[in-house]
């Protein structure tokens, strides 16, 4: 599975309280923050909710991590 890097590049303060909410569950919270979160889909929501706040680096994983049925 892919990870993704999430860093806060902007501040929260004056921003929305859902957006505010999105970085608090990202685990953000201050400028020059960094998180290594999975690449899923709930977290792509949250990352397009805030976007103008933050830079987000992909670190694409092994192939072998996939799960077979």
């Amino acid at each position: 599975m892919n990870q993704i890097v999430v860093t806060q590049v902007r501040s929260a303060i004056g921003a929305k309280p859902k957006a505010r909410g999105a970085l608090r569950a990202l685990g953000l919270g201050k400028i020059g923050r960094s998180h290594t979160l999975p690449d899923r889909p709930e977290i792509r929501g949250m990352l397009r909710k805030v976007s103008h706040l933050i830079t987000v680096q992909e670190i694409p994983g092994e192939a072998g991590d996939a799960q077979t049925a």
